[in-house]
């Protein structure tokens, strides 16, 4: 394991760079950190699914200011946006259940209320999505997806990738996080698990389970925190990177 550590530091320190994030090097969090704002960066965490290039051509397309406009407005700006498993209609819900968001609490408030009765990010994962689901009524594919539900258990979830991901650009402070909250200890975070890192992962020894779901990334990150107990999803964007580009 410590060759692996090794591997992974090695990196990390290669990686922990502003130029990570480019067009050349596209990711959606390239997009969040021009606007530094939790509820755009929710936006765009929540559609990161797909081809990167593809994702940020499309978040860049996005018009962030109407979350501020009238629900009316919102309508008729975005009644031509569409992103694969989104119809237009969804990406107007989409909006306007973010802008209902920012008219009740902060995010990271109500990410807290969950998480800080045992500090256990799950919990505050459900409160966030059971909040976001009741400002809403959309039951749509397009939709669904891009909020997902609670599971009705463990065992038979997925990884909540996209929602791990925006919580560790919103906890950890780096080169390419932008550490926007302050309630959450990073090192209660959970691996952003996704088909990238859970076969580099699974190749280097770092991950047994064969399924690509929750269990797998909560295995993963206790593994990682065996590396560095106090920050152990810092490897997550090395270990996606690792993978994404073949180089393990």
């Amino acid at each position: 394991m410590q060759n692996i550590k090794k591997i992974l530091e090695k990196e990390l320190e290669q990686r922990n760079r502003a130029d990570e994030l480019s067009y050349e090097k596209p990711d959606p969090l390239m997009v969040a950190k021009r606007y530094r704002d939790e509820y755009i960066a929710l936006i765009c965490a929540l559609f990161a699914y797909g081809n990167a290039k593809l994702i940020v051509k499309f978040l860049d397309s996005l018009d962030f200011s109407l979350l501020d406009e009238s629900e009316d407005k919102i309508s008729k700006e975005l009644k031509n946006s569409y992103y694969r498993f989104q119809k237009p209609q969804d990406v107007i819900d989409i909006f306007l259940t973010i802008k209902r968001l920012k008219e009740i609490d902060s995010i990271e408030n109500i990410v807290c209320s969950g998480y800080k009765k045992e500090n256990l990010l799950l919990e505050g994962l459900w409160s966030l999505i059971d909040t976001v689901r009741s400002l809403h009524p959309s039951q749509s594919h397009g939709f669904n997806f891009f909020f997902l539900k609670r599971p009705k258990s463990i065992a038979t979830a997925g990884t909540y990738k996209r929602y791990f991901m925006y919580f560790r650009w919103m906890v950890r402070k780096s080169e390419l996080d932008m550490g926007l909250w302050s309630k959450i200890d990073k090192k209660d975070l959970i691996m952003p698990l996704d088909t990238h890192s859970f076969n580099v992962s699974r190749r280097l020894g770092l991950l047994k389970r064969k399924n690509c779901d929750l269990k797998a990334a909560l295995e993963l990150t206790q593994t990682l925190k065996q590396f560095d107990p106090a920050d152990p999803i810092k490897y997550d964007f090395a270990l996606y990177r690792l993978g994404q580009e073949r180089l393990a």
